[in-house]
């Protein structure tokens, strides 16, 4: 692998991972390739088991891949862990703080692990408070926070130590919010890019991703099976997307085969157009001949939901009635 270039702060080639006894290992990760640069944000997507959380783990040097190669800020994962560490940021699905401490006790606490003088733990620990919206609660016990104000507690306690702009790993950080504390807390992930740092987020929100990542790549069953901007992807399974209401069972099944989206509880079914009218006329002339099997229809933008189901390992199922 290459030195890692400036504007590239997460480097990763073929890394590769199983688990279980020998006989009968299952491969987590086969080959995954990652380029994460400064200043951005990348999300990873895919099914459970698809091997997010198993690829951030190696990269914040908590596991070792079986094999391929690793650079996080320049330093390599195995060789170089104590740079590594000193370099990121992670926050996992569950906030990790002392609740019994006030924020600014656990910021200063953080700070003084971290090797930091007492005067100097107490100013990073009131530059942050203030930076992450958090002055007023300062001297309120965690307990008393929120979920998005405990996650704004957690992002500023693994910056306390951290060299900025530095790198992040966000492993599912929204699990469990509310709707306004997630999108606080997505522009707190905006802000630390905006700062320069580097954002590695998994998430198993379409709309988070879509509405954060500048790239994203989707990992199915180990292997990334697309990367790109969310725009990119979106045209990878059409522009656009024409939604079906199929009157019975058997138009259902007959056409599932080549929707990128299905919802058998309601018999809709969506199939790539182009979004123009004549595209649609044309698809409901060759899917409906006798203008019998179609109840309804719509014509929409194609989404991340629709990439997700695309791109990634899924079951066609059929209604649940047949």
């Amino acid at each position: 692998m290459s030195t890692a270039m400036n504007d590239v702060m997460i480097e990763a080639e073929g890394l590769t991972k199983s688990y279980g006894k020998p006989g009968a290992r299952v491969r987590v990760l086969d080959g995954v390739d990652l380029r994460v640069a400064r200043a951005g944000i990348h999300a990873l997507l895919g099914p459970n088991g698809a091997g997010k959380t198993t690829t951030v783990r190696i990269l914040a040097t908590l596991i070792t891949a079986d094999s391929g190669t690793a650079l996080v800020a320049g330093h390599d994962v195995v060789t170089d862990r104590r740079r590594v560490r000193r370099a990121i940021s992670l926050t996992g699905q569950f906030a990790a703080v002392d609740e019994t401490l006030t924020g600014e006790e656990n910021l200063r606490m953080m700070a003084r692990l971290s090797g930091l003088s007492r005067a100097r733990a107490r100013e990073r620990a009131e530059e942050l408070l203030l930076r992450f919206g958090l002055g007023d609660a300062a001297r309120r016990q965690a307990r008393t926070y929120s979920g998005g104000m405990r996650r704004r507690l957690d992002l500023a306690a693994g910056l306390v130590g951290s060299p900025e702009p530095g790198v992040f790993f966000l492993d599912e950080p929204t699990t469990g919010l509310d709707p306004r504390s997630r999108r606080e807390l997505w522009q707190v992930v905006r802000d630390l890019a905006g700062r320069g740092a580097a954002v590695l987020l998994t998430t198993q929100y379409l709309e988070e991703a879509d509405r954060l990542a500048d790239r994203i790549t989707v990992l199915d069953k180990g292997a990334i099976v697309a990367e790109g901007t969310p725009e990119t992807l979106k045209s990878r399974v059409s522009g656009h997307r024409l939604d079906l209401v199929l009157s019975t069972d058997e138009a259902y099944l007959r056409l599932a085969a080549r929707a990128v989206h299905h919802s058998p509880e309601t018999r809709t079914l969506g199939i790539p157009t182009d979004g123009t009218a004549a595209h649609a006329r044309a698809l409901l002339d060759e899917i409906d001949p006798h203008r019998t099997d179609v109840d309804r229809f719509s014509v929409h933008g194609a989404t991340l939901d629709d990439v997700f189901l695309a791109l990634t390992t899924a079951t066609t199922e059929a209604p649940a009635h047949v």
